[in-house]
């Protein structure tokens, strides 16, 4: 320890405290429970500096029980005091500890200030006592823009996107100042809403208001990415005069992915300095986009910056490969990575199941399992495994694998997992046992879906179920009458069973309806060896 600070602690024990607290580690720890016991009268402040020390670093237990000690011993409490234990109580999820503290303010006389009022406001939201964080909030006085804040993220972190912008056009009536925390708030509830023009209002009020773009910039990208319009998030990002940091550009990249513009997210690529991120977003775009070409070179960027030691990018790299058919390179490539986490088995189970390996996707689900490296399977992993079975007819070990999610691992199957049983029983011809399992999917509380409903007429159309098909078709269209797949699929049973009088009336309230079956579409990309190399 510093002689400086070592003397101080002789001295004079509170200054002492405070330069403590605002240090960091097990140190800041030691010595601050060292030092309580020497500050004369138990002094408020050095006592509300350890409180909020142990909050800043995430310490909520720490904080929680100082308080109670400090509580026993009728420690000197005001209203800095309890701020940051309702942090503590709000991380804890402790709903009785924070009814608690909030009585212990009422009796004390320290709960009527903005700050600690806010701080109850934000805790009774996140414990989905939204009706008592509206009632503080209507009982204050005095309202800063942090309360304001707090109760909008309150209706945004409930689901309640509309209360959060109508809550923001009171602000706006009120005078209030907002702060960039505002207007990124009220950003996302536009995105929530698709609210395309009160969006550009606020956009337009960010530019009048000559705030500070490196946040709101981002805001704004992420708003006209989610609102389907990107060419304005593309707009936005170029016309900035503000240092665009990495998290701004994947945003750009990840709204370009998400709108499917994938030669804007390649073209962003090659201009700014990589960043794992980035290039994971880039790599979705080429799998999503079969695009091979760039995402060798993306490999190569990866492999320059020294990227692939880490197990994510890894796990991308490998389903990209995957979706561009090229299973050996991805099967190296999941050879290669060290620490193998459930993502890169499983992504590795379902390429070899996508491409019609099941018995290699079994046998690397089985040296999983076997190797008890402490990766346990989870229900996707599960679930690539059934696909794998369905996709190359193996239907005891689809049932097997079914059975041990159960009754080995204690995970239960969802409905995504009955539809592919379902599928694999459908399409060997066990139609008994496709209704068993159906039966089993009810008795257990899984309702079903339109994807289950579409899986039974399907296996009934294979077996030529007929009484049982009508009535799973029956259940499809009263769950999506409007969907024009739906009408296929039912039509095709009715194909399959010979009822073509069913099929006509089929297309005729399809017409009636204006329904158009979506036309199938496929394609390929073509490099272009002008192109410029990403590496």
């Amino acid at each position: 320890m510093p002689r400086l600070v070592s003397n101080l602690h002789r001295k004079c024990p509170t200054l002492y405290l405070s330069a403590i607290c605002r240090g960091t580690g097990n140190l800041k720890t030691l010595h601050t429970h060292q030092s309580f016991d020497e500050v004369p009268k138990r002094d408020v402040y050095p006592v509300n500096s350890i409180l909020a020390s142990y909050t800043r670093n995430h310490d909520y237990f720490a904080t929680w029980a100082l308080f109670c000690r400090l509580h026993r011993t009728q420690s000197k409490l005001d209203a800095y005091s309890f701020t940051p234990v309702l942090v503590a109580c709000s991380a804890l999820s402790e709903t009785e500890h924070g009814k608690q503290v909030h009585c212990l303010m009422i009796k004390n006389g320290t709960e009527a200030g903005t700050v600690t009022k806010t701080a109850l406001m934000d805790m009774y939201s996140r414990y989905g006592n939204l009706d008592d964080s509206v009632r503080i909030f209507e009982e204050m006085e005095f309202k800063d823009v942090v309360t304001w804040n707090a109760l909008l993220s309150s209706f945004l972190r409930c689901g309640l996107v509309q209360r959060a912008f109508g809550l923001f056009m009171e602000m706006k009536r009120d005078r209030v100042e907002f702060s960039e925390f505002t207007l990124c708030s009220v950003l996302k509830a536009c995105a929530s809403l698709k609210a395309f023009r009160q969006g550009k209002q606020v956009h337009g009020l960010v530019v009048v208001m000559g705030r500070d773009m490196v946040v709101l910039g981002t805001a704004l990208i992420d708003f006209y990415s989610d609102v389907g319009h990107i060419s304005k998030a593309i707009k936005v990002f170029s016309s900035l005069n503000c240092r665009k940091d990495n998290v701004m550009c994947n945003s750009l990249i990840f709204g370009c992915v998400q709108n499917k513009k994938y030669e804007e997210v390649f073209s962003i690529i090659r201009t700014k300095k990589p960043n794992v991120v980035a290039l994971t977003c880039t790599l979705t775009a080429c799998s999503e986009n079969s695009n091979l070409w760039i995402g060798k070179q993306i490999h190569c960027v990866a492999i320059r910056h020294d990227f692939t030691s880490e197990t994510q990018m890894c796990n991308v790299l490998l389903d990209m490969y995957a979706k561009c058919g090229k299973i050996s390179d991805a099967r190296s490539l999941y050879n290669c990575i060290c620490n193998k986490d459930v993502v890169s088995w499983t992504s590795m189970v379902d390429a070899y199941g996508s491409h019609g390996h099941g018995i290699e996707a079994l046998g690397l689900f089985k040296k999983m399992r076997e190797e008890r490296t402490g990766v346990l399977p989870n229900s996707v992993t599960f679930l690539t495994v059934l696909s794998a079975c369905g996709h190359s007819g193996l239907v005891d070990e689809g049932l097997e694998c079914f059975n041990t999610m159960r009754d080995e691992y204690g995970l239960w199957p969802g409905t995504e997992h009955y539809v592919c049983l379902i599928d694999i029983l459908g399409r060997a011809g066990r139609i008994d046992e496709v209704w068993y399992m159906f039966d089993d999917m009810v008795k257990h509380g899984v309702r079903p879906t339109v994807a289950v409903w579409a899986a039974m007429l399907n296996a009934c159309s294979y077996n030529l179920d007929v009484n049982r098909g009508e009535f799973a078709a029956k259940k499809l269209l009263q769950l999506e009458p409007n969907k024009p797949e739906n009408y296929v699929l039912v039509s095709n049973f009715y194909a399959a069973i010979g009822k073509w009088d069913c099929v006509d009336k089929l297309r005729i309230i399809m017409g009636m309806k204006g329904l158009v079956k979506e036309a199938g579409s496929s394609w390929v990309t073509v490099s272009q060896h002008h192109d410029k190399a990403m590496a």
